[in-house]
């Protein structure tokens, strides 16, 4: 295993910080036998585009609700969907305060 360096230093600019990794490696200040998991939070979500085949009258007062909130009827409905899922996993309370259970078969 390399000897790594204790420290990478502080820099006062990005022009700095570039000009030292221009000429150093990062292996010598990185234990890559340890890598940490990154976190991404400002990521959107991959999306994936489907079909779905709606009746007219439904299809309709999705796009009136929509219209009365000013937003697009596909979002509207992908909000609608994720509400739905998350109180089918017991993740949202109902209207009366209590968590929802699964129905036992």
């Amino acid at each position: 295993m390399r000897n790594l360096k204790t420290r990478v230093p502080k820099f006062k600019n990005e022009d700095q910080e570039r000009e030292f990794w221009a000429t150093h490696s990062p292996l010598d200040y990185f234990d890559s036998s340890k890598p940490l998991k990154g976190l991404f939070p400002n990521l959107k979500p991959s999306l994936r585009s489907v079909s779905i085949r709606l009746p007219e009258d439904l299809l309709f007062e999705l796009k009136n609700l929509a219209n009365k909130r000013d937003v697009p009827y596909q979002s509207l409905l992908k909000v609608f969907l994720a509400e739905q899922i998350a109180l089918e996993r017991g993740l949202l309370t109902g209207t009366s305060g209590r968590r929802r259970r699964k129905k036992s078969s």
